[in-house]
């Protein structure tokens, strides 16, 4: 309940500047132009949809990601946290020293501060998924090496 609450104040209350709002406000599906994964975090084709972004009201930022079939993250770490909610798709998550996770729409991923890992689609079908980020320091992630097709296929 604490992160739909969270989730409802952050959509409501962030205006389009990145201040805070006296009033709702609404940001229309599409109004915000998509990003590709940068290739220095990503392997194959990953796209980035940002749904909000932190300001000095909020502890955190959301993203919907899309990852076609094979596409993945680096290796990385979030200094805070993060929450990823699978919206459709099938895909993996790995943190180091562990074994591949299958996840599917309607999971939700809980990755402590400090953890590394990596996720994305597995080898035959696309994912996409809500990643809310919690803010450190101005930070929400720690970029690493990129998982290599054998770590990925494993």
């Amino acid at each position: 309940m604490k992160l739909f609450a969270t989730t409802v104040m952050i959509f409501c209350a962030v205006s389009a500047s990145g201040a805070f709002a006296e009033s709702m406000e609404i940001f229309p599906a599409g109004s915000r132009p998509s990003a590709r994964g940068p290739e220095a975090n990503f392997t194959g084709s990953v796209t980035v949809d940002m749904l909000y972004v932190n300001n000095e009201h909020t502890g955190n930022s959301g993203g919907l990601v899309t990852f076609e079939p094979g596409a993945r993250s680096a290796w990385h770490t979030h200094p805070a946290g993060q929450v990823l909610i699978v919206t459709s798709g099938a895909g993996w998550v790995q943190e180091e020293g562990g074994e591949k996770r299958r996840i599917s729409p309607g999971d939700v991923v809980w990755t402590p501060p400090g953890v590394k890992h990596w996720h994305g689609a597995t080898d035959k079908n696309g994912v996409s998924h809500i990643a809310v980020s919690n803010v450190k320091d101005g930070k929400a992630v720690d970029w690493m090496e990129k998982v290599t097709d054998e770590q990925y296929l494993d």
